[in-house]
């Protein structure tokens, strides 16, 4: 019989490897995880594989994480992350014969992940929750992180890369994202304001999240309330719209990115003003004078690089985004695209609020 992929890994961490049983954890989309059970203890740890597609560096992303651990731990601040756990070779990653990475950290028991925000009460609680975050980490040197993935929520590089793909597209698919495109270039001011945000040296790079989802938070499964924020893979120095605007797109909407529904797209108030409030309510003497003048710039952002990113992989041919479908990558970039267009006309409406550069 073939032996599993993480028996090594495993057995590097504890031995001997019959007396664990293990549950793959589905839940994950990048990496993957492992609830691993000592028969006899019935103490769990959750044993993970890194995805080096993704994560071409991983031992990058496994320093951060110690030295974001080390960090709040020296400091005895309340944020809580999962313990790392340390292999036979005193460090919190493992690689085996097959060049895989592994790491290991607490199983936290008794908990549940969230797909969506179904009540203003969860999406305030995850809006204060990443926002801590950020503000536990104040005083952290940012230059001890590594950049795990370049330029990751660059708006100014994703519009320069949309605008090079428009160059080489096929006919075919220029001609059926005609009308979109046409939407995302006259919105090039999006990508001229990130410009801006990055060198006029009124906006602090931070610690930032980024991918600051509901699905990244953990939730007690008896009381509801948050345990703590997980999935610290894409942790780098960044910038405030980064984590809010990510929240904005993702639950102030109650279609996802995945909805062909195009008319039932809109952006719900209280869920907007929830987030928005609970963020920068937790980092109020922290933002700059510019970070407040344009809070409401974040949802823009973010769901405008979106946009540019699904409707530059259509044009590539699918390369980066899995499609279930021919048109999956054209439909999600028309998805954002109408929620941003949505999102522009609620600011505009209920805050005064237009974006310029």
């Amino acid at each position: 019989m073939k032996e599993p992929s993480y028996k090594e890994a495993l057995e590097a961490f504890a031995n001997p490897f019959q007396e664990f049983s293990v549950e793959q954890v589905t839940n994950g989309l990048i990496n993957q995880s492992y609830k691993v059970t000592d028969r006899n203890s019935r103490n769990s740890f959750l044993l993970q594989q890194i995805n080096q597609h993704v994560f071409a560096e991983p031992e990058k992303i496994q320093q951060n994480y110690e030295s974001l651990w080390k960090y709040i731990n020296a400091k005895k601040t309340h944020l809580r992350i999962p313990e790392p756990k340390i292999f036979a070779n005193q460090r919190i990653w493992y690689v085996d014969q097959n060049k895989r990475y592994w790491r290991i950290f607490e199983f936290i028991e008794n908990t549940k992940t969230l797909a969506v925000a179904e009540n203003i009460k969860e999406a305030g609680a995850v809006a204060e929750t990443f926002a801590t975050f950020t503000a536990c980490f104040s005083n952290f040197n940012i230059e001890e992180l590594q950049i795990t993935i370049p330029d990751f929520h660059n708006v100014l590089l994703r519009f320069e890369q949309f605008k090079q793909v428009l160059k080489t597209a096929s006919t075919e698919r220029l001609d059926k994202s005609k009308v979109l495109f046409e939407k995302l270039l006259q919105r090039e001011r999006y990508a001229r304001l990130y410009e801006e945000f990055t060198v006029s040296g009124e906006f602090p790079k931070r610690i930032i999240h980024h991918d600051a989802k509901i699905s990244n938070v953990l939730f007690d499964t008896k009381s509801g309330k948050i345990v703590c924020p997980v999935d610290f893979d894409t942790v780098m120095p960044g910038y405030f719209f980064s984590d809010l605007g990510d929240m904005i797109r993702t639950m102030t909407c109650k279609e996802d990115e995945t909805s062909t529904s195009f008319d039932k797209i809109h952006i719900r108030k209280e869920f907007y003003d929830t987030i928005v409030s609970g963020y920068s309510g937790i980092l109020k003497d922290q933002l700059t004078v510019s970070e407040n003048k344009y809070i409401h710039a974040a949802g823009l952002l973010m769901i405008y690089m979106q946009a540019l990113r699904f409707l530059t992989d259509y044009l590539q041919n699918d390369r980066y985004y899995q499609v279930s479908y021919n048109e999956h990558n054209h439909d999600r970039a028309l998805n954002q695209t109408v929620l941003l267009e949505k999102l522009e006309v609620f600011l505009s409406e209920n805050y005064n609020f237009i974006c310029e550069v």
